[in-house]
């Protein structure tokens, strides 16, 4: 599927969950600009790095896990499996409307990279660090939200990986949406 098709899928989703109607997600309590998730676990799909499924479930109503499994593409022949499990914390709603919350949201995690490379015999193997951060629409009506994400990376390379140092930084950023169950 490409980004562009993709994008179109992404805002087709988008556009349905607005136009609704019925609401599926149960209420939330307005406690002024604290974030409280009226939602428990959700799946979808994220482009950008990584690209591929992305899920979410909330621990309590500002606190949850996120994960990531997908591909990262990058130039100059790096590209293969991302694997990513981070804490998050939603400290503070930025924008609270009827149609939907708007938390901002940062956390801790870790990454799994397996790449090839240009040159290299076998795949690089990098474990990092990650920082995420971001804002995520969270509908109050259906039960899905759309998020943008950056996260500052630090990886350790398992092993050789010709012409480079054993640590590298990073910056990924993704955007996509999640369909929650409950």
């Amino acid at each position: 599927m490409s980004h562009r098709t993709a994008s179109r899928l992404i805002l087709t989703v988008i556009a349905i969950a607005v136009a609704a109607q019925t609401a599926l997600a149960r209420p939330r309590p307005n406690r002024g600009r604290r974030f409280e998730a009226n939602k428990t676990f959700g799946l979808g799909l994220m482009l950008g790095a990584p690209t591929g499924l992305s899920g979410k479930y909330f621990l309590a109503p500002d606190r949850a896990i996120d994960f990531g499994i997908g591909a990262i593409g990058y130039y100059r022949g790096r590209d293969g499996l991302h694997l990513h499990l981070d804490y998050l914390w939603h400290p503070v709603t930025l924008v609270h409307t009827e149609p939907f919350e708007l938390p901002f949201y940062v956390g801790i995690g870790a990454r799994l990279w397996d790449f090839g490379c240009d040159g290299c015999n076998d795949n690089i193997a990098a474990l990092g660090a990650r920082v995420p951060f971001g804002i995520a629409f969270d509908f109050n009506n259906v039960p899905m939200d759309v998020f943008l994400e950056l996260a500052v990376v630090v990886d350790l390379f398992v092993n050789d990986y010709p012409g480079h140092d054993r640590v590298g930084a990073d910056l990924n950023g993704a955007v996509g949406f999640r369909y929650y169950f409950n």
